[in-house]
């Protein structure tokens, strides 16, 4: 049996993903971040500190990447964007410690804000 026939959802995904526009797939990431910090907060509300650290982690390699590949020869939106990915490594790292689901939700807030900036700037773009 092939991976496609085993896991119909996971071929789709990946399919999506593997031919999404570059503009499609940084508003795929914004989603992906967001989906784990709601889930990370749900957890961590819960007292599930080993899945909220899980959720955590997932949501911050996705921030890492978005760091990695920001174009720094743009000037000062790529440094703002990168500024504002730090402060949220930053202020996910401080909620694992204080415990603090509101931390998360602000994170929360601030990827929401920028991921519908990003769809309001890429016309064509699924929303």
């Amino acid at each position: 049996m092939n991976a496609y026939a085993a896991a119909p959802t996971s071929a789709y995904k990946e399919s999506a993903v593997l031919t999404a526009p570059p503009e499609q797939l940084v508003l795929m990431l914004y989603d992906g971040i967001h989906r784990f910090l709601f889930q990370a907060t749900v957890a961590m509300r819960g007292g599930d500190y080993v899945l909220t650290n899980t959720k955590l982690q997932r949501a911050e390699a996705i921030i890492d990447e978005l760091i990695a590949t920001l174009d720094h020869d743009q000037g000062e939106v790529a440094d703002r964007l990168n500024a504002l990915y730090l402060y949220s490594r930053r202020a996910l790292s401080e909620s694992r410690i204080e415990k603090s689901p509101e931390k998360i939700e602000h994170v929360q807030g601030l990827i929401r804000e920028l991921r519908d900036a990003w769809a309001e700037i890429c016309p064509g773009v699924e929303v």
